[in-house]
């Protein structure tokens, strides 16, 4: 893992670490024939460099710009014959569907990598399939940044998937290969829509379709935003993701169906063969997505040690699974699914156990309670810090959404696998249909009711990636004070919620001492930001709930909101600011230090600068594409800078 995390920010190429690894080899062999049991750990030290190395060197051969054949090699500034493959398709928008693509070929040479692919939806464009095999004549565009503060980085997001540039393309101008040659997973992903194409001609609700899709195959396309943002908010939303939970749970009910095979010579062992093939079947119906291979792949290992029956440490057989799926897809480390779903699994492994023997009711009803709020304990615990960090709420009733869902979820997965089963056979009851469509309702029902208590959802929690680390010591420390309450782990525990304390303590004395202006990017509207201290004045030409203030100011850790009709004029630490909109008035006072032109301005630059002489000029995208064009051209000949928030993103005026 620190192979791969140092690989992906060091642009070193696969080569060197590869040789290095190869030399130490033999060193290796050497030390494990020589080194005694007492002296210094030689083999240990070399077999750690070893798996970095290893790491170092499968990141860089994954992500493949370094080699060759990799199409970013060669000259991108000019139209090109592409052929690409579809990997994987995305969830779409209204305006675009998007795919993943594998380049095969440029210009008619070989060549690798991948790309985003971006299709305007229009009546007449047809869905592209995983496998589908295309030609194109088209230009890449590299991927922007984020142009607002604090929103989510998109292009950092893909560049971790080894995807750096994108084609933005019609259908009309796309030729479809026929026949192209298919992989194991274009065939799951078409099996999985051919399944869902059958589903949809059943009597299924609307919503309840969203989330069979979900709760059974991994499609949460579908899924509406209301039902979606309940379960988010009842602190159920990996219900809706198959992943550990549902694989854990169908590997449980695999070894109860499959107990009479054990009679069988040799039965135990076919017992374990039957398990697994059943395993990467619902894998492969579910499409084999990313977060099912990851889950089947760890749950493989687990059934492996269950058919030992012998004491095992479950730590070994997690870190086995991470290691062979990080060792063929080292990208999945970044993937926010992939990182809490082993925080997870390695909470549940480790807490769990402390909490049962903490106290074990002799009540059978009353010990199954709290088991399954002890694995619910546990793996929110391991969940918290990430969850802080890339969501910014915590739902407090978790406890009570697992409590009245989890227990019936083996029974909602069986029937769901029996309808999935018979849909494919055609072969599927309507009664069933019914049954099926009122049992996901009611679950639907309970989580919306979970959700409805708004009380009890905490939103909008800054949280750093400094906090993050702090607090995963914080949540280590805290288990091993209370497992084993010596002076030590008190000292270690209190140390880690003083560090924290201390940090919030610092962030806020630094946040009580900013001011800051900020123009902000937003198409057919003028953002400005001032914030001074714990105070966000959001200065607007169209008011609009936009995501763009609700970010900054979860992330400056803002307390008072004020929303102001945009002015002209800004005067702030001696600087002057002009907003100059479409009725194109010139500035009562000269010269100005930044000129900021919106709604269009129909106006002679050339004659303006040298009236009011700006010291930077800006455009915000209230302005057509066409006229920044000219103001940029005008700006250069004027030997003035010059800033499109649309190209280069948000400016922060300098106030010093």
């Amino acid at each position: 893992m620190a192979g791969i995390i140092l690989g992906v920010y060091l642009e070193i190429g696969p080569h060197i670490p590869f040789y290095i690894a190869i030399g130490l080899l033999p060193f290796l062999y050497w030390f494990n024939k020589r080194q005694t049991r007492k002296g210094f750990p030689y083999f240990e030290l070399t077999t750690i460099l070893l798996t970095f190395l290893l790491g170092f060197f499968i990141i860089n051969l994954s992500q493949s710009k370094y080699l060759d054949h990799h199409y970013s090699r060669t000259d991108l500034k000019t139209q090109k014959i592409w052929k690409i493959k579809v990997k994987e398709i995305l969830k779409s928008n209204p305006f675009s569907q998007r795919y993943v693509a594998e380049v095969l070929s440029l210009e008619k040479k070989h060549a690798s990598g991948n790309i985003l692919l971006n299709i305007p939806t229009d009546s007449t464009s047809k869905k592209l399939r995983v496998d589908d095999e295309l030609f194109l004549f088209a230009k890449v565009k590299a991927i922007n940044p984020p142009l607002n503060p604090h929103q989510f980085n998109y292009k950092g997001f893909l560049q971790k998937q080894g995807i750096y540039h994108q084609i933005g393309i019609s259908s009309n101008q796309i030729t479809a290969k026929k026949n192209s040659s298919k992989t194991i997973f274009g065939v799951a992903s078409n099996f999985r829509e051919d399944i869902i194409l059958k589903l949809k001609t059943k009597d299924f609700d609307k919503d309840v379709l969203g989330v069979i899709q979900a709760l059974l195959l991994g499609q949460r396309d579908n899924i509406s935003e209301n039902t979606y943002n309940s379960y988010k908010d009842a602190g159920a939303i990996h219900i809706l993701a198959v992943s550990g939970l549902h694989v854990g749970i169908l590997l449980l009910l695999f070894q109860f169906l499959l107990t009479p095979l054990e009679r069988l010579p040799k039965g135990k062992t076919i017992k374990l063969i039957c398990v697994v093939f059943l395993l990467w079947s619902y894998a492969f119906i579910a499409g084999l997505s990313p977060s099912i291979v990851r889950a089947v792949t760890m749950f493989t290992f687990v059934a492996y040690a269950m058919h030992l029956n012998r004491p095992t440490n479950s730590f070994n057989i997690v870190a086995l699974s991470m290691f062979f799926i990080l060792l063929m897809k080292p990208l999945f480390l970044f993937q926010v699914g992939f990182q809490m779903s082993y925080a997870a699994v390695l909470a549940i492994v480790w807490i769990y156990p402390k909490l049962q023997r903490f106290w074990f009711p002799n009540n059978i009803l009353i010990r199954k309670t709290w088991q399954l709020l002890s694995v619910s304990l546990a793996a929110q615990l391991g969940v918290l810090p990430i969850s802080l960090y890339y969501f910014h709420q915590f739902p407090v009733l978790f406890f009570i959404s697992n409590l009245l869902v989890i227990p019936f979820l083996g029974l909602i997965l069986g029937i769901g696998i029996l309808v999935i089963g018979l849909s494919i056979m055609n072969f599927l009851p309507n009664f069933l249909v019914k049954s099926y469509n009122a049992i996901i309702k009611m679950m639907n029902s309970v989580i919306s009711w979970v959700a409805q208590q708004e009380g009890f959802v905490i939103r909008d929690i800054p949280f750093d990636s400094f906090q993050l680390l702090v607090g995963y010591i914080a949540i280590i420390t805290m288990v091993l004070f209370l497992s084993k309450a010596k002076k030590k782990n008190i000292l270690m525990f209190l140390t880690a919620i003083i560090i924290l304390q201390t940090w919030g303590i610092w962030s806020q004395f630094r946040l009580k001492q900013k001011e800051t202006l900020i123009l902000a990017h937003q198409n057919r509207n003028t953002i400005l930001l001032h914030q001074k201290g714990y105070v966000l004045k959001v200065y607007e030409a169209n008011s609009l709930n936009n995501r763009i203030v609700k970010d900054y100011s979860v992330a400056e850790h803002i307390r008072s909101i004020s929303h102001n009709p945009l002015q002209h004029n800004f005067h702030l630490n001696g600087k002057s600011l002009y907003i100059m909109d479409s009725l194109a008035i010139y500035p009562p006072t000269k010269p100005v230090d930044f000129l900021l032109l919106t709604q269009s301005s129909k106006l002679n630059l050339e004659r303006l600068i040298d009236s009011i002489q700006p010291k930077i000029i800006l455009a915000d995208g209230s302005n057509y594409k066409s006229y920044i064009t000219r103001w940029e051209q005008t700006c250069l000949k004027k030997e003035i800078p010059f800033h499109n928030t649309g190209e280069k993103g948000f400016y922060i005026f300098d106030l010093d």
